[in-house]
Parts: C-alpha cells; structure tokens; sequence
C-alpha cells in the first residue's frame, strides 16, 4: 500500500492546449510585462474566473487579490518559474 501525504502538494503541473491565438496574445502579454509570466498569467485567470463565479474557498480569493495586486518588487511564491 502506497504512503498517503498529510496534505496535497503546493503545487500541481498542468497540461492543457490552447487555441493559437490565445497562446500568442498571451506570450505577447509576457513580454510586454516583465512581471508577469506564464504562470502567474493562468493562475490570476483562474483564480479570477473561479471567484468571479462564485467560489467561496479563501484561498482562490487570496490567490485572485493577490494577482491583481501583487508588486514588481514582491518575489515569486515558491514553485514558480519565469518564462
């Protein structure tokens, strides 16, 4: 029987294929916003998506508040990478 964690993992990976618009009208979001990467891009998205249609979890909500209003200067949460 395999070990079962105490709790999930920070982080998950995602795969998902986007239409070729919406890829390259986001890679050009990146590089035109030097704080901005692809991760943080699809996890404000989502947060905000979910929130903005009724999720009531506080971390979705900790999670779309801090997209909108996290600085240049604050460093990345662990886990992430830049593009």
């Amino acid at each position: 029987m395999s070990h079962v964690p105490d709790h999930p993992p920070a982080t998950v990976s995602v795969e998902n294929q986007f239409p070729e618009d919406l890829f390259d009208a986001m890679r050009d979001f990146v590089r035109t916003h030097p704080q901005w990467d692809q991760y943080r891009l699809m996890q404000a998205a989502l947060a905000g998506f979910l929130f903005q249609h009724g999720c009531q979890d506080r971390a979705v909500a900790r999670h779309y508040l801090n997209g909108l209003f996290r600085r240049e200067s604050t460093p990345p949460e662990p886990g992430t990478a830049a593009a």
